[in-house]
């Protein structure tokens, strides 16, 4: 059966459901055709139809700049509460 249809259960937020169903609704699709389109699309591009990323270069910079500053920390644990690790962060050393 080249045709066979099968059905899938998703949970995902409702707001984001409900969002999604609008905006479909303007392009004249409903929540299983939007899906199928993303996952033929998907299967054509051999993995997702869009690009993913965690954001623009000022946020990727401002993330290695934390990662740096992380691993000069002089901070040394290891604490047992968040009151110790935070009285430990903001101590005048």
């Amino acid at each position: 059966m080249a045709n066979a249809m099968t059905s899938m259960t998703i949970r995902m937020n409702r707001n984001v459901k409900e969002e999604s169903q609008k905006l479909f609704k303007e392009l004249g699709l409903d929540m299983t055709t939007a899906i199928n389109l993303f996952l033929r699309q998907s299967l054509l591009q051999g993995g997702l139809p869009f690009e993913v990323k965690l954001g623009d270069d000022a946020r990727k910079e401002k993330f290695m700049r934390g990662l740096i500053a992380a691993e000069e920390s002089p901070v040394y644990g290891p604490y047992h509460t968040v009151k110790e690790t935070m009285e430990a962060l903001n101590a005048d050393d």
